[in-house]
């Protein structure tokens, strides 16, 4: 088995080997998603933060990469919601796809919730969707090549 990622480590779940502290970590995979129409309206959201703002935000997204799952909570239909104690609330909302991707759907504020999350749940229905029918397509396309070399070698 490959592991994704070993890191210098030297606190609780430590190993030591010859004097090496290492920790293997599950890397997650944060992805930004792209609706049918192309917008990506995590990133229209970053891209209009200050400085300070952005920073606070990256880092929590590398923490969040990281497995540190103590600012989130469940909005409802498989959307989380990751609190940043920082300006008006900053909210970032994501769905899990499996154990290791994140998508990332919306950005916004305490101030804009209730829209952020109706927001963030209607994406995240759709990115399932398209992915159901994107591997539907797929395993129609494998079976079609299967058939094809299995009449090709008789």
């Amino acid at each position: 088995m490959q592991y994704p990622r070993v890191l210098p480590y030297a606190g609780k779940g430590e190993a030591n080997i010859n004097n090496i502290y290492v920790m293997i970590m599950k890397v997650i995979e944060l992805h930004e998603y792209l609706d049918h129409t192309g917008q990506n309206r995590y990133r229209a959201w970053f891209n209009e933060l200050d400085c300070y703002a952005a920073a606070k935000t990256t880092v929590a997204l590398e923490r969040l990469a990281q497995g540190n799952r103590s600012s989130i909570k469940s909005v409802g239909q498989g959307v989380s919601e990751y609190r940043i104690d920082f300006g008006p609330g900053y909210r970032i909302y994501f769905g899990t796809d499996g154990d290791r991707l994140i998508i990332l759907l919306v950005g916004g504020s305490k101030k804009h919730q209730s829209q952020d999350i109706a927001d963030a749940k209607t994406a995240w229905q759709e990115y399932k969707q398209r992915k159901k029918e994107a591997l539907r397509k797929e395993t129609a396309a494998s079976q079609a090549v299967q058939r094809a070399k299995k009449r090709g070698h008789k």
